[in-house]
C-alpha cells in the first residue's frame, strides 16, 4: 500500500505482536497496517480512558515546555486552536489561566466544526499526530488553519533509527497508527506548504 502522507511505496517493516508495520522508502515513517486499526467505537472507549485531568500535576507538567514556548512567542491577544483536544485539555487549560484565548476541537469528544473555518495565530496538537489515520489530509487541515507568520506545536515521540522499534513503547498503544521521524518531519515541512519545522527535545514547531 502508498503511504498515507507522500504516497510513496511502502515495505513490510516488521510484525510485533501479530500487528504488521510498513515504512515508507520515501519519508520513512512508519505505519501500522489498516486491517489493525481499532473501529472508531474501540477508539474513542480507549481515548475515554486516558487520565488527562487538568489539575493533574504530572501532566502540566508535562505539556509545560509548550505553554512555556506559546507564552514567549505569542501574546494574550493572538488566538489559539486546541486540535484533538480530548477529555481534558490541559494545554488549553493553563493558557487561559494567563488570559490566553483557544477555541477546542476533537472529532470525538468536541466536534466543534466551525472551529476549523477559522484561522488562529497558534495551533496545539498534543498526542495527536500519531493517531493520524490520513497524516497529508490532517496536516494540510492545519497548515490552512493558520495565519501568516502563524505556528503549530506538535508533541510526539519522534523514532530514531537507533531505538529498536520491538522494543519501543510508543508503537504499544493500540490507537497509535503512524510514527514520524526527523526525515518524515522535514517532508511535512518542505512539500505542505510550511516554512520550516523546528524539531526540539520536547515537542515540534512548524512555522507558516
Amino acid at each position: 500500500m502508498p503511504c498515507s502522507l507522500c504516497n510513496c511505496e511502502t515495505r513490510k517493516f516488521q510484525t510485533v505482536k501479530e500487528r504488521e508495520y510498513l515504512q515508507c522508502v520515501s519519508c520513512r515513517a512508519i505505519l501500522l497496517s489498516p486491517k489493525f486499526y481499532l473501529s472508531p467505537q474501540a477508539e474513542k472507549f480507549r481515548y475515554s480512558l486516558h487520565n488527562n485531568d487538568v489539575n493533574d500535576p504530572g501532566y502540566i507538567h508535562f505539556v509545560s515546555p509548550i505553554v512555556k514556548r506559546i507564552r514567549a512567542d505569542f501574546d494574550r491577544n493572538s488566538s489559539g486552536l486546541d486540535f484533538g483536544c480530548g477529555t481534558g485539555p490541559v494545554i488549553t487549560t493553563e493558557l487561559r489561566k494567563s488570559g490566553y484565548t483557544l477555541e477546542l476541537y476533537d472529532p470525538f469528544f468536541n466536534p466543534n466544526r466551525s472551529a476549523l473555518k477559522k484561522k488562529f495565530d497558534f495551533i496545539v496538537c498534543c498526542e495527536v499526530m500519531e493517531h493520524f489515520k490520513n497524516p497529508l489530509q490532517e496536516f494540510k487541515l492545519l497548515r490552512s488553519l493558520l495565519k501568516e507568520h502563524g505556528k503549530l506545536y506538535c508533541k510526539t515521540e519522534v523514532w530514531k533509527e537507533s531505538v529498536e522499534f520491538q522494543d519501543w513503547h510508543y508503537k504499544n498503544d493500540l490507537t497509535h497508527v503512524f510514527f514520524y521521524n526527523r526525515k518524515t518531519l522535514e517532508w511535512i515541512s518542505h512539500n505542505l506548504d510550511y516554512s520550516g519545522v523546528a524539531i526540539l527535545k520536547d515537542f515540534i514547531v512548524f512555522s507558516a
